[in-house]
């Protein structure tokens, strides 16, 4: 155990150091220590069932909130699966476990159920961890409760090194973690990462108790933790990046075709799509449409490294949707449920355009005055909603019936239903 761990590990939190902006805390930061080594060491990688067994029964045996982490390898691999999961937890220690040689991680998600789950960013772990058997009943995002509580950086370094007054290292966060075996600087990292979790989850909790947003941070969590998986998004081709700039049905079958064959070969070697054709590529061929394999060769992103087996593949992508009949082009827009686009509401409904100016408006003063992001304190997407379609008699009972309908929690509707009565009544000048 280093100095820097004694410290971690015996010395009270900096909590005043790193509390938002104007609580009135002391102005006084001591130098930030840089947190070198995991106070018990890097344990090794957990990779076989009696290595698991072991760890499960540490854990179930632990106290307290046990804190969680996943590492992916974005922009390596295709989807998003777990290569490397990190647990702590008082009693238990420090566990690193493969979870592509223990791909059923079930029953140490049973051996902490009921146990509060820390997490920072919970939503970007989570899909990946339920993948493999670990879903939590209780949890606490420290990214979250950063952002109710005010803080102006919720990166979990900023965080760390703002309320607890210790640097993790953070240069390995998008290396390709599906490499085996995995570098010990890496293990180091990972292993750092849940380090002082469960210790910055307590201080956070101090500090949203303080400010009175306890009882709303805690009505988050609930909703991360009972929210069921995301359905797979409708047409997902049309989130290619750049798409913007095609504009015709034909174009767009282009698109379409690429990105499908793309997502299978990506699928099919293990790949992130953008390894096998690039986003702007592709967008380049649907403007062109070239005729044939030598005019696709000329585009940018399909240039002399490209095989002419691969330019063929394209090519024939490309020639597919070519030969679509009108009926079988995509539509030019996607169809959403819910308003148009806010930019179209002055022309289509004055009204309506005058309501959501005004409510807009509330909803930031009541953030500034809230101290914090107004994405949390109500999703834009909920405001446009209420404002499109608003209740046929506007009073406090019935705004906030239409908000706990699109999913906000009660804290929400008691704060902004007064803000979206009085934008509700607003009218078009």
């Amino acid at each position: 155990m280093t100095d820097a761990h004694d410290t971690a590990a015996d010395s009270p939190l900096r909590t005043t150091g790193g509390a938002p902006p104007d609580d009135g805390g002391s102005s006084a930061v001591e130098a930030p220590i840089p947190l070198l080594e995991p106070r018990e060491g890097i344990p090794p990688v957990v990779a076989d069932d009696a290595a698991l067994t072991r760890v499960i029964a540490a854990f179930e045996a632990g106290s307290g909130p046990v804190a969680v982490d996943a590492e992916r390898a974005s922009g390596y691999r295709y989807g998003q699966r777990a290569y490397l999961v990190q647990l702590r937890r008082a009693g238990a220690g420090t566990a690193l476990i493969d979870p592509v040689a223990c791909p059923d991680l079930s029953a140490l998600g049973e051996a902490l159920s009921g146990v509060e789950w820390v997490l920072h960013a919970a939503t970007q772990d989570l899909p990946c961890l339920r993948e493999i058997g670990m879903v939590p009943t209780r949890l606490f995002d420290t990214e979250l409760a950063g952002r109710l509580a005010g803080f102006p950086r919720v990166g979990l370094g900023a965080m760390v090194e703002s309320v607890l007054g210790f640097v993790l290292e953070k240069g390995h966060s998008a290396v390709d973690w599906s490499t085996r075996p995995l570098p010990e600087p890496w293990l180091r990292y990972a292993a750092l990462d849940v380090e002082l979790l469960v210790d910055l989850r307590d201080a956070l909790e101090k500090e949203l108790d303080r400010q009175g947003k306890l009882e709303w941070a805690r009505q988050e969590f609930d909703a991360i933790a009972s929210a069921p998986p995301p359905e797979p998004r409708k047409d997902p081709w049309r989130r290619t990046s750049g798409m913007h700039k095609v504009r015709r049905r034909r174009q767009l079958a282009v698109v379409r075709e690429l990105w499908q064959t793309r997502d299978r070969i990506a699928q099919r070697r293990d790949v992130s799509p953008g390894k096998v054709l690039g986003d702007a590529a592709i967008v380049e061929a649907a403007l062109a449409l070239p005729a044939n394999v030598h005019a696709l060769a000329a585009l940018n992103g399909f240039g002399h490294r490209m095989g002419k087996r691969q330019l063929e593949q394209w090519q024939a992508a490309v020639d597919r949707a070519k030969a679509l009949t009108e009926a079988q082009l995509p539509q030019p827009g996607q169809s959403v449920a819910g308003p148009p686009p806010p930019r179209a509401w002055a022309d289509k409904d004055p009204a309506a355009a005058a309501r959501l100016s005004a409510a807009r408006a509330g909803v930031s003063a009541l953030a500034e005055e809230l101290n914090m992001p107004q994405e949390n304190l109500i999703t834009p997407d909920t405001v446009r909603r209420v404002c499109w379609e608003p209740p046929a008699v506007v009073d406090a009972e019935s705004v906030a019936a239409a908000l706990a309908g699109y999913g906000a929690r009660a804290w929400q509707v008691e704060q902004v239903t007064p803000v979206l009565v009085t934008a509700l009544s607003a009218e078009a000048p």
